[in-house]
């Protein structure tokens, strides 16, 4: 019976399906499984009446596929992988831009004598005998701008979220 059944309303209802999914072929055809699942579980209480299998099976058809619709809204919108990156990398460029144009201005309001040491130190990568020597200043005195610098440069950035 469930075999003649098939045969019978598979294609009816492939097509009722898809303009209920709004021309969704693939979801069309997981509901029309979907349906033919929940008549096989219920093919004893049809076959006492076989005039009830059509209304039937376009009843559990159109449920099956209002939960469907109800399911796809609930949950959000999938993503593929190289979007998120794409909008993970953006935001870290965008990160990375405000978080420079921070350090700059910071930087402008250091004392100057601070301001060249970290420029040394971390934009030109130099050590600190490199710094000392292109400064023309001892290798203590490096260091203790450098920790000054940092300091200032921390008070003039403020405080800032944790992320």
């Amino acid at each position: 019976m469930m075999r003649r059944i098939h045969e019978q309303y598979r294609t009816p209802l492939l097509r009722f399906l898809t303009r209920l999914v709004l021309g969704q072929q693939e979801l069309a055809e997981d509901l029309v499984q979907e349906t033919f699942l929940r008549t096989w579980r219920n093919l004893e209480t049809l076959a006492a009446d076989p005039r009830r299998i059509a209304p039937w099976l376009y009843t559990v058809a159109r449920h099956v596929a209002i939960d469907a619709m109800r399911s796809r809204q609930a949950r959000p919108a999938e993503v593929s992988l190289p979007d998120l990156n794409r909008l993970s990398s953006a935001e870290d460029e965008m990160e990375r831009v405000v978080s420079t144009h921070t350090v700059r201005l910071a930087l402008q309001q250091i004392k100057p004598e601070h301001r060249e040491v970290l420029i040394e130190m971390y934009y030109k990568g130099a050590s600190v005998a490199e710094a000392a020597a292109r400064l023309g200043i001892p290798e203590g005195t490096v260091k203790s701008r450098t920790y000054y610098a940092v300091r200032a440069l921390h008070a003039a950035i403020g405080p800032t979220e944790p992320s």
